[in-house]
């Protein structure tokens, strides 16, 4: 399936500040079913924009826009490639375990079991382990790997209600669970900190989903959206979208991992000057069946009228620092 993606990120200030300092992870990443057939960034108002790999692969795009601006306008768009998974076995049978340890050995997985910020192991975690049967360590060995993960899937899609804008971008995983609520994050989060307590390698994934027409997909449409991967012998990294209780799949665009939402948020910066910020975020998934022709670009929609705006507002804002 092919999917052409707009994000739109807009930073409305209260008054003009001097300066924005910002990094940003939207490019979509190309590995295994996935690959991203090109990528543009435009940002108002105008300035150099330079990018780098960080440690895990991800794109990250950074700039700096030193002069006078109430505003801060950011649309990225792409063109993604995103094949079928291959199916999923129901269990792996043989010495799982003991190949996942022996690759853990000799492999870098360390960043991904250890608890961080968003995923930690915390008392409400462990309290949520033993009222629904979470195995830990030596014990989840006794189980089969790709069963575990599975039921877990489940179990937090069941146990946990979806409620848009019942946490923030920074609650920590035990307010999700005290209230038994919370947004995609709270469930990645919420299950990569249980996977890891099994002794299973688990990632935070930040990206897009493609919402079927008709479909009960409970995450915001819209929106970004995040799910885990998981890592065992034989598979690699699989995804599972505990939000959904569905594997990743085709639906499913990654655009950046990490640890957890900290490592990987869309965009991430600070300004100067004494004013508070209001943000506006606008993302559109629309499939197609066949890539496009390569002389076709991607329509501008309405969001050309956007930039054109923000574009007569960041002269507006110039000119009257040339005034004072």
């Amino acid at each position: 399936m092919f999917y052409s993606i707009r994000h739109l990120t807009k930073f409305r200030y209260s008054a003009a500040v001097s300066e924005s300092i910002m990094e940003l992870r939207m490019h979509p990443r190309s590995e295994a079913e996935q690959r991203c057939l090109s990528f543009e960034l435009s940002v108002l108002p105008r300035t150099r924009v330079q990018s780098y790999r960080d440690h895990l692969g991800n794109v990250v795009h950074h700039f700096d826009v030193p002069s006078a601006h109430r505003q801060l306008t950011i649309v990225a768009e792409a063109m993604v490639d995103v094949a079928p998974r291959p199916a999923l076995p129901e269990s792996l049978g043989g010495d799982a375990w003991g190949q996942l340890r022996a690759q853990l050995a000799s492999g870098d997985f360390w960043e991904m079991l250890a608890p961080s910020q968003f995923a930690d192991r915390t008392a409400l975690v462990e309290e949520f382990a033993n009222e629904h049967g979470v195995p830990a360590g030596d014990e989840a060995s006794h189980r089969d790997p790709v069963q575990l993960l599975v039921e877990l899937n489940s179990l937090l899609h069941r146990e946990i209600t979806y409620t848009p804008k019942s946490t923030r971008v920074d609650s920590p995983v035990d307010d999700a669970l005290r209230n038994r609520q919370g947004v995609c994050q709270d469930y990645a989060h919420i299950m990569i900190a249980l996977v890891r307590r099994m002794g299973i390698p688990c990632r935070y994934v930040s990206g897009y989903l493609f919402h079927k027409a008709g479909s009960k997909t409970r995450s915001t449409e819209g929106a970004t959206h995040a799910w885990i991967e998981a890592y065992l012998p034989e598979l690699g990294w699989l995804g599972l979208d505990p939000t959904n209780n569905v594997l990743a799949g085709e639906s499913h665009v990654r655009t950046a991992v990490g640890r957890d939402y900290a490592d990987v948020p869309p965009t991430r910066g600070v300004f100067k000057g004494d004013a508070s910020s209001e943000l506006t975020v606008a993302v559109r998934v629309a499939p197609s069946d066949k890539p496009p022709p390569p002389e076709v670009e991607m329509e501008s929609e309405d969001w050309s009228a956007v930039l054109q705006t923000e574009r007569a507002e960041a002269d507006q804002v110039a000119a009257e620092q040339q005034q004072q």
